[in-house]
């Protein structure tokens, strides 16, 4: 048999999953890493283990499928967007912990930066709001504030990426530089209307372009494995952001359709097809994908935690043992008691960017226990969901949006927290009978470019579901519940004036 390998780098764990010639999970393999939280707010990883959970679930998964040099077509890489990571050209190794998308050091500067006029500009090439969230103020904290970093940089002897790039330079042995347009498109740093990296916004943050990687199509070639790896070269064909990629495996690939992936955090594209829709709301233009030099746009929503809430639960709270367990114990809930969890543990994301506050919990009593909370927890996802399709339907129009949003990612897996979710949209939810399609779409795109898999239309018609959750509570009730949410919102909100640093 002959398999693609897909590669899900993501913000908690690495997993390799191989995809046989149907598109079907064969073999698949995980391995969580530590995060580390040196200050509040911030969040790293060290990339000697992103590096070694990704080779390890990669050999892994070979290994229980008799790996030999010929059945294994090509890897897709998908990954944990706006992480960015910083290594030396000649030795590889990294000048600092890889800092991770959540992590809000940079409020200060960012604030700066809109303080000093840049904010319009900015958002008008990227699509990007100026926040901590994205690449390009990680980038320039690392200039700052490691010994040398910015001259070697001038001098071209570093190289900047995010986990994707990363991995791609390890993978080929350091023979490949490159990105794809979808996390390019991340950085804070990349015109997407133009497709290249900017030079007024580079020269806003102070970045050299030598630093920056090629930028290539979401399927391309992106080089071969070093031999040395796996025993054989295998060649890197297609590479995406986690978020785009999920569009992909969910074959959201006309304009309307609408996906929310529920991982770490939790993530709503809306296809907008050849047109980049510039967001009255808040929220982000990016791009879905890109073929042969021509990028599909999309309207995105970006909540901070999602899956966090319930390994906040497992971890912090010791209430479950694992995830599973949290439905279990929402279910025993006292449907007398109104629980709100507003779960900004790292600040709240679209549509509000708060980067300086801070989790909290309304309506406790003392009658409030381990279940009330597992119900809140789960309860936050679908209404932070909320708040992006409202969004949506202001920036593009009821009409434009499909009626159906379709969902991936753990938390799908959970049909208690599902019908909970088409409760308080008053939507159809659909849901996959393949729940990896993160891994689907970087398999996808590396199965097209190596003539294995079938174009975008074929696949987009053999997309298939395994359940649809209708919504069975009526508007009053959806509608009063979804207020008391938006109270406690207001409530977590800073509304103190913010310091602003010095602008570099």
């Amino acid at each position: 048999m002959k398999f693609i390998l897909a590669i899900d780098q993501g913000t908690t764990s690495s997993r390799a999953i191989l995809f046989d010639a149907n598109m079907q999970v064969s073999a698949t393999s995980q391995q969580e890493f530590k995060q580390y939280f040196p200050n509040s707010g911030w969040v790293e990883h060290d990339p000697k283990d992103i590096w070694s959970t990704t080779v390890k679930t990669c050999r892994h998964v070979m290994n229980r499928v008799n790996y030999s040099n010929q059945n294994i077509i090509a890897i897709g890489i998908t990954n944990q967007r706006e992480t960015t990571l910083v290594w030396d050209k000649q030795t590889g190794e990294p000048i600092y912990n890889a800092i991770v998308w959540q992590d809000r050091r940079t409020t200060q500067y960012c604030e700066a930066i809109k303080a000093a006029g840049h904010e319009t500009l900015i958002s008008q090439k990227t699509g990007l709001l100026v926040d901590p969230y994205f690449s390009a103020t990680k980038l320039r904290w690392l200039f700052d504030n490691v010994d040398g970093a910015y001259q070697k940089a001038k001098d071209g002897k570093l190289l900047f990426g995010t986990i994707d790039c990363y991995l791609i330079w390890k993978l080929t042995g350091g023979k490949t530089h490159a990105t794809d347009a979808t996390n390019a498109a991340r950085t804070m740093l990349y015109n997407i209307r133009e497709g290249k990296w900017d030079k007024e916004i580079c020269e806003i943050f102070d970045i050299p372009l030598a630093i920056l990687p090629e930028v290539k199509d979401c399927s391309a070639d992106f080089g071969k494995t070093d031999k040395l790896l796996f025993g054989h070269e295998i060649p890197i064909y297609g590479v995406a952001g986690d978020q785009q990629s999920a569009a992909m495996g969910q074959a959201c690939f006309k304009p309307g359709m609408l996906k929310s992936t529920y991982g770490t955090g939790c993530f709503a594209l809306l296809n907008t097809g050849s047109q980049l829709v510039s967001s009255k709301n808040r929220l982000l233009g990016t791009i879905a994908y890109q073929f042969n030099g021509q990028p599909t746009y999309a309207i995105e929503g970006s909540i901070f935690n999602a899956g966090t809430v319930v390994q906040w639960l497992r971890d912090g709270l010791k209430l479950i043992d694992n995830a599973g367990q949290a439905q279990k114990l929402a279910e025993q809930a006292d449907p007398e008691q109104r629980i709100y969890m507003v779960p900004a543990f790292t600040g709240l994301g679209a549509p509000y960017w708060d980067a300086e506050c801070r989790g909290a919990i309304y309506g406790l009593t003392r009658n409030t226990g381990p279940a009330e909370f597992a119900r809140a927890a789960l309860e936050s996802v679908a209404y932070q969901t909320r708040d992006l399709l409202e969004a949506m339907h202001g920036d593009w129009g009821d009409q434009n949006v499909n009626s159906i949003l379709r969902v991936d990612g753990g938390m799908a897996a959970s049909d208690w927290t599902i019908q909970f979710l088409a409760n308080i949209l008053g939507v159809a939810v659909d849901r996959p009978e393949i729940l990896e399609t993160t891994a689907l779409g970087a398999a996808w795109l590396a199965g097209v470019q190596a003539g294995f898999y079938p174009s975008q239309q074929e696949f987009a018609k053999n997309w298939m579901l395994e359940q649809r959750f209708n919504a069975v509570m009526d508007d009053g009730q959806r509608n009063q519940l979804y207020m008391g949410w938006k109270e406690a919102v207001n409530r977590t909100l800073t509304s103190k004036p913010k310091q602003t640093a010095q602008c570099q």
